[in-house]
């Protein structure tokens, strides 16, 4: 049930649950108005794979990460295998993590605050003015306050070659030969471009793009040595060692944990 549409000053976080049957989905429009907009939104999926989509670029949260959406950014949520999404819309104003009040980013998702988000989600609306939503919301701020950003962006080149690059790298089966014939533009140019318009390399954007697919995958249950071996690494091991370097962990110990 959507809460979002619930009025009044006091009203500090409002909420929103749905659950999608497995497939591609994305979140219908009706469920963001307009003005939930002017609202940080806190995007979390209890089960499947989340992307969030603006122009900058694109988001991953596998489960135990949430999307954090920044007030007046628009948007667009997709989803992987079956969700059960459970949103958070905050009132601005208020000091949450570092640089969250101008951006998007995935955070991890602490098991006191999953518990809180499911907490809200069955109350629907958190009222300043009735005591016991005033503290739950307050223990939720402190826990918002605490978060940590996780590297499950891949950003956006502007420039059209570039884009067309990008486009085509989510086709696995092209070379990169053909894939820079296609974009209209010399390896040297897209470094150039990419590092101008994203921060990163060529190489390490294509390492991004691969990570964020094979979480989706693996999020969907598809096995290791199958993922590897569609990404195009050699082996199982080869692959591992790129998860573990980007990310920390293991691929099992990443979906074990909630850390």
């Amino acid at each position: 049930m959507s809460n979002i549409r619930q009025t009044g000053d006091s009203i500090t976080i409002r909420s929103f649950g749905v659950t999608f049957a497995y497939g591609r989905n994305v979140l219908p429009h009706q469920a963001v108005p307009p003005r939930a907009l002017d609202w940080h939104k806190l995007i979390y999926a209890t089960r499947g794979v989340l992307d969030v989509h603006t122009v900058q670029g694109v988001w991953v949260a596998p489960p135990h990460r949430a999307v954090w959406i920044s007030a007046r950014i628009d948007f667009r949520v997709e989803m992987h295998g079956t969700v059960a999404l459970r949103a958070l819309y905050l009132k601005t104003g208020r000091r949450f993590f570092p640089g969250a009040t101008r951006t998007c980013a995935v955070v991890n998702v602490s098991p006191l605050l999953r518990e809180l988000i499911l907490r809200t989600v069955e109350i629907g609306a958190l009222d300043s003015k009735i005591a016991t939503q005033a503290r739950l919301a307050a223990v939720i701020f402190d826990e918002l306050r605490a978060l940590a950003a996780q590297p499950l962006q891949l950003p956006a080149p502007r420039d059209p070659r570039a884009a067309r690059f990008a486009a085509l790298a989510s086709n696995a089966g092209l070379s990169i030969t053909k894939m820079l014939r296609e974009s209209g533009a010399s390896r040297r140019t897209l470094e150039r471009i990419f590092r101008d318009q994203t921060g990163m390399s060529l190489g390490q954007w294509l390492r991004r793009q691969k990570l964020l697919e094979a979480l989706r995958r693996l999020a969907a249950g598809d096995a290791v040595n199958s993922v590897a071996f569609d990404l195009g690494y050699n082996g199982a091991s080869a692959f591992i060692a790129m998860f573990r370097r980007e990310l920390g962990q293991t691929p099992a110990r990443y979906f074990d944990s909630p850390r």
